[in-house]
This record gives structure tokens, sequence and C-alpha cells, in this order.
């Protein structure tokens, strides 16, 4: 049985980015805060935890005093910053910059739309990292939908403008977009704001899934990224299993093949995919 490694899984920039951050701060200083996981992977989490990163909520964070912490590629919202600078706290700021990018369009969409009297929208996964940092940069007034169920929430009287979380399905943003222009909004703009890296891994994603038998794809529990990727292979390849680590692949599922992929979402360490491999080659 030949086992491959999808060349193109991995880390996505932003979370390089976080993570190099980390470690550079743990192995100058041997500890760090950080504010929510740094990715959403827990066997990535654990082993930065190894190494000193103390791993905080929001509560925590503003009984903090002159301490440092980490904002992770997901970004913060400005209260974050504000809460930062009256407790005299450091940050290492590790925001990706298309997250940053996001969250100023919006800021500015914001103060458009408080003239006459607009709303923003937010296509995205409610309570989410990214999300809550780009609801705050309007006040944590914008209206937050991740499906066309929640669109009763939007005043189809007054002007709209759209957008999405970075992680999110383009298909099922452009869905989106074609359901609320049914409803025949009088001034409706939608942006397109999904990361590149994530639309361009799904039809990477697709040539790979076709060129095995099965395939294991690695992501943590709460990875929006990875359920959506993991959901987007199983369309190609029905023999396709989501994992968060090698002692969760079942022989049964290997029965019969010749080639095993393994992949991961853009938040999937390349260690991990590759213990998966040596687990199954052995």
């Amino acid at each position: 049985m030949e086992v491959l490694i999808d060349e193109n899984a991995g880390y996505c920039f932003g979370v390089v980015k976080a993570i190099g951050a980390a470690e550079e701060e743990l192995a100058r200083e041997g500890s760090l805060y950080c504010l929510g996981d740094i990715v959403h992977n827990s066997a990535e989490v654990e082993r930065l935890r190894g190494k000193g990163l103390r791993v905080i909520d929001h509560e925590a964070f503003g009984r903090l005093s002159g301490a440092k912490v980490l904002i992770r590629a997901h970004g913060e919202p400005p209260s974050t910053y504000r809460t930062a600078t009256e407790r005299g706290i450091r940050l290492v700021d590790a925001t990706c910059p298309i997250v940053l990018a996001l969250q100023g369009r919006i800021r500015r969409g914001y103060e458009e739309m408080r003239l006459v009297d607009g709303q923003i929208v937010i296509f995205g996964k409610p309570g989410h990292a990214e999300v809550t940092g780009l609801s705050g940069q309007t006040d944590d007034t914008a209206v937050i939908v991740s499906r066309p169920d929640d669109l009763s929430a939007i005043d189809f009287g007054r002007p709209i403008r759209l957008y999405s979380q970075t992680t999110k399905s383009r298909e099922d943003y452009r869905e989106l977009i074609a359901n609320i222009e049914a409803r025949g909004p009088k001034d409706f703009v939608a942006y397109d704001t999904v990361c590149n890296r994530v639309a361009g891994r799904a039809r990477q994603l697709e040539d790979f899934a076709r060129s095995v038998d099965v395939l294991l794809f690695a992501a943590g529990a709460n990875s929006s990224n990875g359920h959506y990727l993991y959901e987007y292979c199983r369309k190609v390849q029905p023999r396709t299993h989501l994992i968060g680590s090698a002692a969760e692949v079942r022989a049964e599922w290997l029965e019969g093949a010749a080639r095993v992929g393994v992949s991961g979402a853009t938040s999937t360490p390349r260690w991990l995919m590759e213990d998966i491999k040596q687990s199954i080659s052995r």
C-alpha cells in the first residue's frame, strides 16, 4: 500500500506567521500568553503548550497587567486593544494580513453605512474568533448570517454591504448572495473577501482526492476551514475520513486500498500528517 501526503496541504502563511512569532518569543522568554487557541488544531496547541505557551480567554486577559500576549492570526476586535492599553499589556500581534485588511474594509464600510442608515452583514460562523474581530469593527452591530435561514435578520429596505469570513466556502457565499439578491434589495453590494488560499485549496484537493483510493483528512474539531474542505473531499472521494490524530485511523477504512492519501486543513501541521503516514506505513 502506497501512502501519499498532499504536497499542497498544511498551514497558510497567516498561521505560519503566528506560530513563528510564538516560537520566537518562547525561545527567548520561556513563556507567553496566547488569547485563544493559536490554531484550531488541538495537537499543535498541545505541542506549543509544552514549550510554555499559556492559552487564556478574554476574561483572564482582562485581569492581566504588564504581561505579554500573542494575538493569533484570527485577529481581535478593537476592545481587545483598548484593554491592552488600559492594563499595560504588551501585544505580539500576529493577525493575518488578509484578516487585518478585511477588518479595515469593514470598518470603512460601517462608517459609510452609518451615514445612510445601512447595514453591515457578515457571512460567517457566529462565535468564530475571526467573525468576532470583524463584527467588532462595526461596534458589534453587524448582522451575522451563516445560512439562508438567517436572512430574516436583514432589513431589505435598507442599504446592505456584505462581507465574508475569509475561511468560508466561496460556493456557499455565492449561494448566499443569490438568496439576498432574490429578495430584491434596493441598495446591495457584496464583496469577495474569501481568502484565495482557501478557495484554491479546494481545487487542489479535488485532484488529490481523485488520485487515491482512501483519503485521511486531518483537521481540528473546531476548524471551519477543515470541515469545509473535508466535506468538499467527500463529494469527490466517498472514502474520505475526518481524523484528529493517527490514533483515530481504523484498519477497516484501508481495506483493499492501493493508494492512501493524507491531507489536512490550513490549520493542520505538517508533522501531524507525517505522523499519520508513519502510523499506517508500519
